[in-house]
């Protein structure tokens, strides 16, 4: 990136605070942004999330880790209105979320991004920046029969988008279809529309599924920046390289529960997580890297064929 960008110092003083946080499920955070009480959700008699108390720290990174199945992405729906729960409460900056639709959790400062990416193929890179923005006075009938009430808005919108897109280093995709990009750059895009809200929190689902390793280090940084400026990071990955790269915090699940809490190096040596990933019966420490290799690889391989089929659906 061009630009550097400087950490924040409320950033260093989130970071610094987690030093005392006990490492247990369901711990305490000294300064939570979403909090989740007994939120259940099953699916045919499987609990899919089961989540008995879970809290994430304002103004760091979160990896949200675990096996194939563990419930991440079902608790990402739920938080975000895209999903019901059977049961249960959650609080995003002491507001109650419970019944809140998607379109209006966003509009509060909460934004994800998802598995296969969301982008509107036949519409520009550009017009899917500028969808991301809230509170447009076009959007009404009535208003977009008034070009001068959203005239001068839709130019700073505009000029907004393309300093995000200058940023991820997608401005001179601007004019091209959004069907047109890579499935790296797509990730990109999508980051950087999730942007466009000026979000205080933002919920990345496996940002490194399908992307090759030209863009992954690209991306790790702008994930990175975003923390730096002051935004709440939560994430689902299975590369566990990235996940120590780069997260302040770690929240593991297994089969719809949280089973255990921590910083990167602690929970990779937790014994707990150890049998999540690979089952009671081994005697291979979790936190050696050949084997977080063998495990990791074949799932993200099979996620990005998946994407690559998915979209190939959608470009038909």
């Amino acid at each position: 990136m061009a630009d550097v960008i400087t950490r924040i110092p409320e950033v260093e003083q989130a970071r610094a605070s987690l030093a005392g946080v006990e490492q247990v499920p369901g711990s305490a955070k000294p300064d939570p942004m979403l909090i989740a009480d007994g939120v259940r959700r099953t699916f045919g008699g499987v609990n899919a999330v089961d989540v008995q108390h879970l809290e994430v720290q304002r103004h760091v990174i979160t990896a949200l880790i675990g096996p194939n199945g563990a419930g991440k992405t079902t608790f990402f729906n739920l938080m975000t209105g895209f999903d019901k729960p059977d049961g249960g409460d959650w609080t995003f900056d002491g507001r109650n979320l419970g019944g809140v639709a998607a379109s209006k959790v966003s509009n509060l400062g909460m934004v994800r991004t998802f598995q296969l990416t969301k982008v509107l193929s036949r519409m520009t890179v550009l017009e899917n920046m500028r969808l991301g923005a809230r509170k447009q006075r076009g959007e009404s009938m009535f208003g977009a029969l008034l070009p001068p009430l959203w005239k001068q808005q839709e130019k700073e919108i505009t000029e907004k988008a393309m300093d995000l897109l200058v940023r991820f280093k997608l401005d001179a995709k601007a004019s091209d279809f959004a069907g047109s990009l890579s499935g790296g750059q797509r990730k990109l895009l999508e980051m950087a529309r999730a942007l466009m809200s000026d979000p205080a929190l933002v919920m990345l689902d496996e940002p490194m599924a399908g992307v090759n390793p030209a863009l992954t280090q690209s991306l790790l940084g702008h994930i990175i920046d975003l923390r730096d400026q002051g935004t709440t990071v939560l994430f689902v990955e299975h590369d566990m390289h990235m996940v120590r790269h780069i997260s302040d915090w770690v929240v593991v699940m297994a089969e719809g529960k949280v089973v255990a809490e921590g910083p990167p190096k602690d929970v990779m040596a937790n014994q707990a997580v150890i049998d999540a990933y690979l089952g009671a019966h081994h005697d291979t420490d979790l936190g050696d890297d050949a084997l977080l290799e063998e495990g990791v690889e074949d799932e993200l391989r099979a996620q990005a064929e998946a994407e690559e089929a998915e979209q190939a659906k959608e470009d038909k």
